[in-house]
This record gives C-alpha cells, structure tokens and sequence, in this order.
C-alpha cells in the first residue's frame, strides 16, 4: 500500500519547526501529538516508523482495539485521550493511556483519583477548559478552572500538570490560548496543549506546548466517530 502517512508527517514537523523559529522558541519546545482516531493500526504504524511516539485518541473503546499491540511493538510511545471521558469507562482509560488532557468535572475526577490509587496507575492530567463557554463543548468553565485545579490538586491529588483548550470556531484563537497560558501561569502548570492545524502557529507565540494534528498526517477520518479534539 501507498504510503502518504510519512511524507504528511515530515511536512507538519516541518512547519511546526518553522512557527516555533517565527515566534521565536527552540524547535525543541513544542511536541507534536499525532491524532490517529479512526485510522487502524496499519496506517499508524508508518508514523511509528518515522520515529513519531506522540499519539492522540478521542474514544477510549477504540484505542483499546488498536493500541495495546503497537505499544508492545514499538517502545516509548505515550498515548493522550483527548476526547470525552465518562466515568464507567475511567477504569480502561487509566490503564490504557499515558496522559489524559479532558479532565473537566468533579465527578471525573473523583473516580480518577480512586482508579490510579487501585491500579498504582498515574498518567500525567490535563484539566479541560471551555475558554469559549461553550454549552455545546466540554470543559470547565473559565469562571470555575481556578478552583477546579486546585481542588484536583489538593482534594484529589491528581497529577496535573497543564491545561487544554479548543478555541471556539469564527473566534480569533490567540485571545483564548492566552486566557489558558495565564490560567496555567497562575498555577504553576507547564503543560499547554493547544493549537491544531488551522492555529498551532498561534498556539506556538502564546506558549503551546503540544499541538494537536490529525488529519494533516493521516487524512481525513476513516469512520464516523464523535466531534474531534484536533484537526
């Protein structure tokens, strides 16, 4: 089979290099998360092959089928979920992924909490925030994130380390990625996963630290699946 993954891939690290050179950062501060939702494994694995180990799914049922087998193949992968995660599938998320970037409600994080302390499981989290107020979108709201975090912290004792957000659509993106940089400055959160295809060159001067790129690399969804978390 033909494969276009490869060249796709060095052309977004290409230009990923040059956003972070235009705004001044070293090519080295910025990670790539290659979303792979609804592609197989048999189109990741080309991204695997040119050294990519940054990955992104949005559906934890769907990682599960895929994912186990290329992480015993090839070493040091981390896989981040940055779709919705309800509660009952908490127990599958935390021995599945390495990060989780869509932490953004009390009773998420609760059963977050409990599940790492039974698996002796802690992957790196990331708190969710809706910089839009969006009621269609997930995340917490900006007027609640500040508590939000510090209860995560000190009542759950979750290992936050940085923030998430998707710009609503129309919106000029650089006003919302600063209100998240400034959010996570507050808190001492290195972590800031925002900026995607369209706008990861205005992540990159807000301070993004991980940018997410799906359908640059792998082409467009290969099945219908829910409202992405890249593009």
């Amino acid at each position: 089979m033909h494969d276009d993954v490869t060249p796709q891939l060095d052309l977004v690290r290409q230009h990923i290099a040059a956003a972070a050179r235009n705004a001044g950062r070293a090519e080295g501060s910025v990670s790539l998360v290659a979303v792979s939702k609804t592609h197989e494994a048999l189109r990741i694995r080309p991204a695997l092959l040119a050294g990519q180990r940054l990955f992104g799914e949005n559906r934890v049922q769907e990682a599960k089928a895929k994912w186990p087998g290329l992480k015993a193949e090839f070493p040091n992968i981390e896989l981040h979920l940055i779709g919705p995660l309800q509660t009952n599938k908490v127990k599958e998320a935390v021995a599945l992924f390495d990060v989780i970037e869509t932490i953004d409600r009390p009773s998420l994080a609760e059963a977050l909490s409990k599940e790492m302390a039974k698996q002796n499981r802690h992957p790196s989290c990331l708190i969710q925030v809706n910089t839009g107020a969006e009621a269609q979108k997930a995340g917490v709201a900006p007027d609640q994130a500040d508590a939000f975090i510090e209860e995560c912290q000190s009542l759950w004792h979750l290992p936050i380390q940085g923030l998430m957000c998707i710009p609503p659509v129309g919106e000029d993106p650089g006003r919302h990625f600063r209100m998240l940089a400034e959010l996570a400055a507050r808190h001492g959160l290195g972590i800031l996963s925002m900026g995607m295809s369209d706008d990861f060159a205005i992540a990159l001067r807000r301070g993004a630290t991980h940018v997410r790129v799906g359908t640059a690399i792998f082409g467009k969804s290969g099945k219908r699946g829910q409202v992405s978390n890249c593009s």
